[in-house]
């Protein structure tokens, strides 16, 4: 059986459009259903149901679309561990990563990275945590930089960092603040750093919070329930960044990894937990894949 044909059924099943993978795959939309239906004659049934302006694959057409992904897979793993072998070090490297972290943690790593190893081309794909974490498991992405928990069991993990959470607060009082929220205010204006606040402070006050498939929002909603309360969640952002700026604006309060904190805006406050919450940033690869010299090159780069 011709590889191309695996690759075209999964295409069709990712574009759910025969004309759409045609162009994705640069060939003419007649020849790939043609090509499809005579696979289908072969195999004894249909893989796509056929509807006006959508496309979606029968359960036989489901198995054999796995079943395809996953020799696909292995294909591009032993063409990739070969490549390596044949040469010292492999030249391309792709790396998934939530843009804000990116933005404060690849800089280093890469630099450092790219001094010892110039020769590697490196991909950057940002996307959200749930979305890189699907990319990684399936071998799209050699490896990704994302925050625990991760409970996909296909993808291994290495630690790269642990830092401490902090509520983030307007520094201008708000109508909103209950008097022990202003007093903890005063207290951090008068001594930055030494005062630490129980995260039941913001039990009744506006919550701003990270949309679904955010790693961080689940951490964040964990620390709410050990602290025995459900947050009063006015605004759901995709950024970290954004419900920074809304603290600022008086909209509300959020929980602010270290690595994020604005230390330098007259806006907020930082007020560290009493609970000494963290999170811990992780490389996370999948366990079913081959994991390039340049991906083991840049996590050994990272430790250092």
């Amino acid at each position: 059986m011709d590889m191309r044909l695996f690759e075209y059924t999964a295409e069709i099943e990712k574009k759910g459009s025969f004309t759409k993978a045609a162009d994705s795959l640069h060939i003419a939309q007649p020849s790939l259903s043609q090509q499809i239906k005579k696979l289908e004659n072969e195999l004894g049934f249909p893989l796509f149901y056929r509807k006006k302006g959508a496309v979606s694959p029968t359960p036989q057409g489901k198995r054999f679309i796995q079943r395809a992904r996953d020799i696909l897979h292995a294909r591009d793993d032993l063409l990739r561990e070969m490549h390596d072998q044949h040469q010292e070090m492999g030249t391309e490297l792709s790396i998934g990563i939530p843009a804000v972290t990116g933005g404060h943690l690849l800089p280093p790593l890469l630099t450092s990275f790219l001094e010892k190893h110039p020769n590697v081309h490196v991909q950057l794909i940002e996307e959200s945590p749930a979305v890189l974490e699907q990319m990684t498991e399936n071998g799209e992405i050699d490896l990704s930089i994302l925050p625990l928990p991760i409970d996909n069991e296909q993808l291994a993990t290495v630690p790269i960092l642990t830092e401490p959470l902090f509520l983030a607060i307007p520094f201008e009082k708000q109508s909103w603040m209950t008097e022990q929220m202003q007093t903890f205010i005063y207290s951090v204006r008068k001594e930055p750093g030494r005062t630490a606040v129980p995260l039941k402070a913001a039990e009744n006050v506006p919550f701003i919070l990270l949309k679904e498939g955010y790693g961080f929002r689940r951490t964040v909603l964990d620390l709410c329930a050990k602290a025995e309360f459900k947050p009063q969640v006015t605004f759901k952002t995709s950024s970290i960044e954004t419900a920074q700026s809304l603290v600022e604006y008086g909209m509300g309060v959020t929980i602010v990894p270290q690595m994020v904190m604005r230390e330098t805006s007259a806006r907020l406050v930082y007020v560290p937990l009493e609970a000494g919450p963290t999170r811990t940033i992780v490389f996370t690869y999948s366990e079913n894949c081959y994991v390039s010299r340049a991906a083991k090159a840049f996590m050994e780069a990272a430790k250092k």
